[in-house]
């Protein structure tokens, strides 16, 4: 069976050229190395992801907080053009942020705010290995100092910091495959 990583990050605020691009990468990256992308069926750097994933061949199922596509597109505001499929949750954004990272083998965070918090939150409970993308800004860059000050190794989560997409995607790959053992 393919692995499924999931992209959660900063969706919506103004993102640089340069995060664009480097989401962009790591959803390629993770079609390179024939994963499935999940996403929060958002917008901003985790739609970057996701689109560059699909363009590349791979399978993308956004996750979304809405109970149908009417309201994911009036009440949210979302895309739904750029998955393969969306499944629909209708438990909002904590409730979809549950179901996304529970159907995930391992995630990646590039940026990201409160709802990404969550996300980390659940995969690190769950012991889900997680991909930092550093220096890409607001959450991902505090993730380090949390998990050293804060979390202290409290559980065995897997996590893995990396500036550069692709190699992320690949040290993701071998913690997650580490961890399976």
């Amino acid at each position: 069976m393919k692995l499924k990583i999931g992209v959660m990050g900063g969706a919506a605020y103004e993102h640089s050229k340069e995060n664009l691009e480097r989401a962009a990468a790591v959803g390629k990256a993770i079609a390179e190395n024939n994963c499935i992308l999940f996403y929060g069926a958002t917008i901003g750097l985790p739609l970057a992801a996701a689109k560059a994933a699909r363009e590349a061949g791979a399978l993308v199922v956004g996750v979304s907080p809405a109970a149908n596509e009417k309201e994911h597109r009036e009440k949210y505001k979302y895309p739904t053009d750029s998955c393969d499929a969306v499944v629909f949750t209708g438990h909002g954004f904590q409730g979809r942020n549950v179901m996304l990272v529970r159907s995930c083998d391992a995630i990646v965070i590039i940026g990201g705010r409160v709802g990404t918090m969550s996300e980390f939150a659940v995969a690190y409970a769950e012991q889900k290995p997680i991909g930092v993308l550093l220096g890409s800004g607001r959450f991902a860059d505090k993730v380090a100092e949390l998990d050293k000050e804060v979390l202290r190794g409290e559980m065995p989560t897997p996590i893995v910091y990396e500036k550069e997409p692709k190699a992320l995607v690949e040290k993701l790959l071998r913690a997650l495959r580490g961890s399976r053992k």
